[in-house]
């Protein structure tokens, strides 16, 4: 633990600050086991390019949960160790695909990627001007999640105006 960097934390306890990471771990690792498995089962028009992009996703919520992880190493915590864990601490679970249609799995995206806008601007409002390590990590991935939220509703937009194009409407 690094006991002179977890003294400039102020005005949070660690232990709360472990907790809500924890969260977050849970989060992306559930995400990105959903852009796993959603990029398999997609059907329907332009499927590629949802593929690009739900593979594209997968691999940038690997890579914030190891920055989570990472940070509550930092703070002396320990990353839920097990995956069963995910489920009872995650904040925006996780819902398995039922339907395989390309916009209806960007649908589920687009749902995923803003409970995880919610999340950490939570996080961000609870360490402003207390933790700034975790406050500039947890910003860094709150700017990654908006972005694939906006990359989501634009190929679902594209998706869907040419689905309309080809029918006439």
């Amino acid at each position: 633990m690094a006991r002179v960097g977890n003294s400039i934390i102020k005005g949070i306890e660690v232990e709360e600050l472990i907790k809500l990471l924890n969260r977050a771990y849970a989060d992306e690792w559930l995400a990105y086991y959903q852009y796993c498995i959603e990029e398999k089962v997609v059907k329907g028009i332009m499927k590629d390019a949802a593929i690009a992009e739900l593979n594209q996703h997968a691999q940038d919520e690997l890579r914030h949960a190891d920055m989570v992880a990472q940070r509550i190493l930092q703070l002396g915590g320990t990353p839920l160790l097990n995956p069963k864990e995910w489920f009872v601490h995650t904040n925006c679970g996780y819902e398995e695909p039922k339907n395989f249609d390309v916009v209806a799995i960007l649908e589920d995206a687009i749902k995923g990627e803003q409970c995880a806008i919610k999340t950490y601007s939570d996080i961000i409002e609870v360490t402003q001007n207390k933790d700034i390590v975790t406050y500039d990590i947890v910003s860094q991935i709150l700017a990654d999640e908006v972005e694939h939220e906006e990359d989501l509703v634009a190929l679902q937009e594209d998706i869907s105006e040419f689905i309309k194009q080809v029918k006439g409407n």
